[in-house]
Parts: C-alpha cells; structure tokens; sequence
C-alpha cells in the first residue's frame, strides 16, 4: 500500500489490484474465505487487513509455486542450480563468468 501511495505522490500510474504472489495455498485460502477462517483458533492481524484489502479490491492473491518464488533469492540459502534458475526468471546476468 505504501509503494503504491508513493508511487502516486510521484506521479506514477499504477495498476490495480496489486499483485499478491503467496507460494501456501493454505494462506491463500484463510484470506479470502471468512468461513474457512472460523475453523482456525488463531489467526493474526494480518490475516483480517488482507482479507480487507481483497474484499476493497485493492489486492489480488495468486498462487506461485515454491520453487518459482522469487524471493527465495532474497531470503534463503538456496543451491546454484536454484540460484541460476532465479537469476534468469529476473533477467540477472552474471558478470563474473569468464568468457
């Protein structure tokens, strides 16, 4: 919500619903399901503001499957084959490779 606001105080056109890539279909499902939700004993502020910013249309959630989440790169010790993989989803070259 903060990036799109400042992207609109810049004067930057942004699309709506924003994009939200979540790799637990789980997740996925307590979001967008007030009655799944009654199952749970637990569940997080979290949880109610995304269902909320759904409902406003001002998010969309969509399911990525692990080995495609690109924030993996960011946040996990992954294997080289993975990091390639990842690399190239991003368009990322590696400028140490001899050539």
């Amino acid at each position: 919500m903060w990036i799109h606001q400042l992207m609109k105080e810049v004067g930057l056109a942004t699309s709506l619903p924003a994009k939200l890539w979540c790799d637990n279909k789980a997740a996925l499902h307590i979001a967008s399901n007030s009655v799944f939700h009654e199952r749970m004993k637990h569940i997080e502020i979290d949880c109610h503001f995304v269902r909320d910013k759904i409902k406003e249309n001002f998010i969309s959630t969509r399911h990525v499957r692990s080995s495609d989440q690109l924030g993996d790169l960011l946040t996990k010790a992954l294997n080289g084959t993975q990091v390639d993989y990842l690399y190239n989803k991003l368009g990322l070259i590696n400028i140490y490779v001899p050539t």
